[in-house]
């Protein structure tokens, strides 16, 4: 099987109201149709006294195959096809023993990130989109040369800094 870029992406909602509904739907719909796959999901609320609760959606079989995809890259590296196949099985191996892609250490450091009464969501996320696309770059000799996500924010960014420049 083929894997898509994977992203870490990390949301902050001010309360966990604002984060039921559209924003959990939208993801729902991107998973139904194949857009993307969440591999894992993990949903931090420092409670108004500064205590933490957390919520995490893990799928066993997702993380396997992950941990199964990454560990046969890696052992392909490293050691060609033995290693594709050494590799596979250990990562499939690590990931279920681990049971979860986030570890305490990441749970405590969205916490102290995020202001207390608020939410923070991690999801790993599969962009299952582009499989196809980079199948075809490939398959007419391409190769990546650079790869770098540009939100809508940065160009808000480079908007400001422009204009500050023309003001001074």
């Amino acid at each position: 099987m083929a894997m898509g870029p994977i992203q870490i992406l990390v949301v902050g909602f001010g309360d966990t109201s604002q984060m039921k509904g559209a924003a959990l739907d939208a993801l729902d719909k991107l998973r139904e149709q194949d857009i993307v796959r969440v591999i894992d999901l993990l949903v931090v609320h420092k409670n108004d006294d500064g205590s933490i609760d957390k919520v995490e959606l893990t799928d066993a079989g997702e993380l396997a195959e992950l941990g199964a995809l990454a560990g046969a890259l890696i052992g392909y590296g490293a050691a060609g096809d033995e290693g594709a196949e050494a590799g596979a099985e250990v990562g499939a191996e690590a990931m279920l023993e681990q049971g979860s892609a986030f570890d305490d250490e990441e749970v405590w450091y969205i916490a102290d990130a995020i202001p207390e009464g608020s939410v923070a969501a991690i999801a790993i996320l599969e962009h299952r989109w582009a499989i196809p696309l980079r199948n075809a770059i490939m398959d007419a000799g391409g190769v990546a040369l650079a790869d770098r996500w540009l939100h809508p924010q940065d160009l808000l960014a480079a908007g400001a800094e422009i204009g500050m420049a023309i003001d001074d």
